[in-house]
């Protein structure tokens, strides 16, 4: 194990897409979903062998650190850092950069999800590995998933040149970032055959990325800067909670990724990826039943119903589907989701309207 690589886990999203059993105190990756393990729990254990829990970094919100901290006590306390506020991915990145280096100058660095499915995880060492070397290029890389439908959810990265053989991995360098295109669009970056998903999910160098935050994002910059002069004081907490309400919200992929010129994609085209980004994605990550369906936690009958998915957090709870087909009911207790699968996405928009109606009793 290379003692200068380093994975920063971002684990403080609220979680929207899987209401009503995500909530704001129970995001996506605090779930179990068809195991006894957690989406966190899970996205820590596939590190095992190339991370030690030492080298294992955790950006959260303290409303979630204890919760988390719980579900893997092997990862020192110390490497548990706390946003103030979310402020994007950017900051993320940025909080964790200047953690790693205090510990290590030429340290390099994995940003890696908390709530994402990987299947093939010695597939998934192999490649952070290679992504390893070729960050030592001076690359920012990030891991491209090939398409297998012109989907409008994810931003896509356009490649051009192969910039050589990295481990078992052609490498290409990174012609453009696009954010999530209308359908069309994705039709045509699925034909074109040169387009990656974004997996979100990032290697390189502490020095490189710094240098890309100071050119690209002077202001973040200048606030990580303060907190690195603080760090080793014990003013540091108080010096994060000042700088961080005056930082902009911004993504990594806005705010460094679609400016910067040396970045390079490692197709990852046998990861068993999913994001989970509907209850309709469920489907192709757990195993149905001999009808198609999926149960999540209900005593569930099933009479003459197909292809439908039921999940409850209430463990006495019968649901029963007749003569039903292509359904998603989830049923938390105080609310009750039913929907056609094909309409899963729009889970994102119901829970703006509860936003905007004043219903945050059920966020």
């Amino acid at each position: 194990m290379n003692s200068h690589y380093y994975a920063v886990i971002m684990a403080g999203g609220g979680g929207t897409r899987l209401w009503p059993l995500s909530r704001q105190s129970r995001p996506k990756q605090m779930l179990r979903l068809g195991g006894d393990r957690t989406l966190f729990q899970m996205a820590i254990d596939r590190l095992d062998g190339v991370f030690p829990p030492e080298r294992i970094l955790v950006v959260t919100i303290a409303e979630q650190a204890v919760l988390l901290q719980a579900q893997c006590p092997q990862i020192p306390q110390e490497n548990f850092l706390l946003e103030p506020l979310p402020r994007g991915t950017a900051s993320v990145v940025g909080l964790a950069a200047v953690a790693i280096q205090q510990r290590d100058a030429d340290a390099t660095m994995a940003v890696l999800t908390a709530d994402h499915f990987i299947e093939n995880v010695p597939y998934f060492h192999q490649l952070i590995l290679a992504a390893y070397d070729l960050a030592q290029d001076g690359y920012l890389v990030t891991l491209g998933i090939k398409p297998t439908f012109p989907a409008t959810g994810y931003g896509y990265i356009q490649r051009e040149e192969p910039l050589g053989q990295y481990g078992n991995f052609q490498a290409y360098r990174v012609v453009k970032f696009k954010e999530k295109p209308d359908e069309e669009t994705a039709k045509q970056f699925v034909q074109n055959g040169d387009h990656d998903w974004n997996s979100g999910m990032f290697v390189w160098r502490i020095d490189r990325i710094m240098q890309e935050f100071q050119k690209w994002m002077p202001e973040l910059a200048g606030g990580l800067a303060k907190i690195d002069r603080s760090w080793s004081v014990d003013e540091r907490s108080d010096v994060i909670q000042s700088v961080w309400p005056a930082i902009k919200p911004q993504t990594i992929d806005y705010g460094i990724m679609e400016r910067a010129s040396r970045v390079a994609v490692l197709p990852a085209n046998q990861l068993g990826w999913n994001d989970v980004g509907s209850w309709d994605s469920l489907f192709d990550v757990l195993k149905p039943d001999e009808n198609g369906n999926i149960n999540l936690g209900a005593k569930y009958l099933g009479l003459d119903s197909k292809s439908t998915l039921v999940c409850t957090d209430q463990s006495d709870r019968l649901i029963v589907t007749i003569g039903v087909h292509d359904l998603i009911i989830v049923d938390t207790g105080d609310s009750i989701l039913i929907c056609p699968r094909d309409e899963a996405q729009k889970v994102r928009q119901l829970v703006n309207y509860l936003k905007e109606h004043g219903l945050s009793d059920y966020l």
